[in-house]
């Protein structure tokens, strides 16, 4: 039998400065295929190239990932600012209808950082342009010096809701992650609710109410060597169960009357 379909959603980038392209970090495709066990298909997100219909036919799941350009602020009623930083309008168009049609079919997605971003605004909530301009706030943006190694760090705590999903599913009401995010939650969706924090109260782990399908979304990056750290992993697996079992619903042969 075929392995489940996740769709990862791509960022435009440039090769060398000039040639476009869309592109998909390999941390990404590994933890989808390791661990997920599912196949990792990069998304071109571009309305240009891809339908919101063919992509919920094709794909079992979706990973909405992370990437440098920020949902635009026109998205949540707000005026654009230098502060907002770059943006993939095309990206936009695609990721947040698709967000709200995956929560009405109950079709499984985990957002990751700009795609945890993208979960809220796509169910009416709002964004911080630059959460470290923020009195109390941390700087919770990517270390600019050193190796890869030294930028996935873990370096601050999740708290979680107690007898929440996430407490539920890492059994423990706290945990260590990294952090490479400028933007932040500022006001939650309809909907959306925050299950966990960091220290200085920026959200960091968010859920659907009442979705019938998994809708785990993270502000961290557990993309990071996903088959080893103890965090990742086990989100990553219950992704996974949740790809399979809509696979196999999908799969399953329809009820022939007589």
């Amino acid at each position: 039998m075929a392995r489940p379909v996740v769709g990862i959603i791509g960022n435009h980038y440039l090769i060398n400065d000039q040639y476009p392209s869309h592109a998909g970090g390999t941390m990404n495709s590994e933890a989808v295929a390791e661990v997920v066990g599912a196949l990792p298909m990069v998304v071109p997100a571009d309305p240009r190239f891809v339908s919101l219909a063919d992509l919920l036919e094709v794909c079992d799941g979706f990973l909405f990932t992370g990437g440098r350009p920020n949902v635009h602020p026109a998205e949540y009623g707000e005026a654009e600012t230098e502060a907002h930083g770059a943006f993939d309008r095309a990206r936009d168009a695609i990721t947040l209808p698709l967000i709200r049609a995956l929560v009405e079919r109950g079709q499984p997605f985990l957002g990751i950082c700009r795609g945890f971003q993208e979960v809220n605004v796509a169910m009416g909530g709002t964004l911080y342009p630059e959460i470290r301009d923020l009195p109390g706030r941390m700087n919770h943006r990517m270390p600019p010096d050193g190796t890869l190694e030294e930028k996935f760090a873990l370096r601050h705590k999740v708290t979680f809701e107690d007898g929440g999903p996430f407490h539920r599913l890492f059994d423990a009401r706290e945990v260590m992650t990294n952090t490479l995010h400028g933007q932040g939650i500022k006001a939650p969706g309809k909907r959306i609710v925050v299950d966990g924090h960091a220290p200085d109260g920026t959200p960091e782990a968010i859920y659907v109410d009442g979705a019938p399908g998994f809708t785990l979304s993270v502000q961290w990056h557990p993309e990071y060597r996903a088959a080893e750290d103890p965090v990742s992993r086990p989100l990553f697996e219950a992704f996974g169960r949740a790809v399979a079992d809509w696979a196999s619903e999908r799969q399953r042969p329809a009820l022939r009357l007589a």
